[in-house]
């Protein structure tokens, strides 16, 4: 299962991620983040990173314009759009580069209503907890309202994932609107502060992944 980790702010945990295979780093331009990146990594910095993780900008109602310099200036590979963003407004950034749009979800959304209208300009979706603060809220929501959603676009869950949650999302992995699951997003429970990822944490969570589901043997049958 591939793991992007967002809300990074550091040249070196990006680097020691990469190592861990891990698939995408997320970058946080949203000035009002306690994780907004330009508060410690120069665009420079961002653009001299290589390697085969994928770095992600996210942006929440940002001037196109202006996420268009940054992906050039930062050498993004994929925007991932967290705000309000329209349809017409999440055609012309993909017109460019590879567009994540998130949802944010609540227990009675009507999932397919509010991802109908972005088929033909997004690439990726991300799902992720209903919340009054954009760029995230470190709570889960209830997975199982994708359950019976055909979604026929490959996503990213989010949400307050934590290393507990592996067990759960390899049973998530096993339903059949997982078949287009492409990614977990994690964040702040892999943190020590803000924008600092707890490194083991992640390598633990992704072992954890990899590993085969164990049958429950005190389930009914």
């Amino acid at each position: 299962m591939r793991i992007k980790v967002c809300g990074l702010t550091n040249v070196n945990q990006v680097r020691q991620l990469n190592e861990l295979g891990i698939e995408f780093a997320g970058f946080n331009f949203y000035k009002r983040s306690p994780r907004y990146v330009h508060k410690s990594m120069p665009s420079t910095a961002i653009k001299k990173i290589r390697g085969k993780i994928n770095k992600v900008g996210v942006f929440v109602d940002e001037d196109v314009d202006e996420v268009l310099r940054t992906v050039d200036d930062c050498g993004l590979y994929l925007v991932q759009l967290h705000g309000n963003e329209s349809p017409r407004y999440c055609e012309k950034i993909s017109n460019y580069i590879t567009v994540i749009k998130v949802f944010r979800l609540s227990d009675d959304d009507n999932v397919e209503w509010k991802i109908k209208d972005y088929y033909d300009v997004a690439d990726m979706f991300m799902f992720d907890t209903e919340t009054t603060a954009f760029g995230g809220s470190g709570k889960k929501f209830n997975w199982q309202i994708l359950k019976d959603v055909k979604i026929s676009k490959p996503f990213f869950l989010a949400g307050g994932i934590s290393v507990d949650d592996a067990d759960e999302l390899k049973k998530f992995s096993q339903q059949p609107v997982a078949k287009d699951l492409f990614a977990v997003d994690i964040n702040s429970k892999f943190e020590i502060m803000p924008g600092v990822k707890d490194i083991e944490l992640i390598k633990g969570f992704k072992k954890r992944l990899n590993e085969p589901l164990l049958p429950n043997l005190f389930e009914e049958v």
